[in-house]
């Protein structure tokens, strides 16, 4: 039985796509729409948990990932 895992997905505009990106794994993918990038990712995702072994997930997984917004000063 497999278990849910709650990732994070950083989404990014790159030219004319939106490029997802979960740090956890360092997995992304890409779509032409926000949605459509979120959606790609999770398959992507879905497909590492089936075929990587537990010892690659181990590896792999940073059990730590902190998204925040930080202020400095620029130009």
């Amino acid at each position: 039985m497999s278990k849910n895992r709650r990732l994070t997905a950083v989404i990014e505009r790159e030219g004319d796509e939106y490029v997802a990106l979960c740090p956890e794994l360092d997995v992304a993918s890409q779509g032409d729409t926000i949605a459509l990038a979120r959606d790609n990712l999770a398959e992507a995702l879905s497909l590492f948990f089936e075929v990587a072994s537990a010892t690659e997930i181990d590896r792999r997984l940073r059990n730590e990932v902190y998204v925040t917004h930080i202020e400095v000063a620029g130009a």
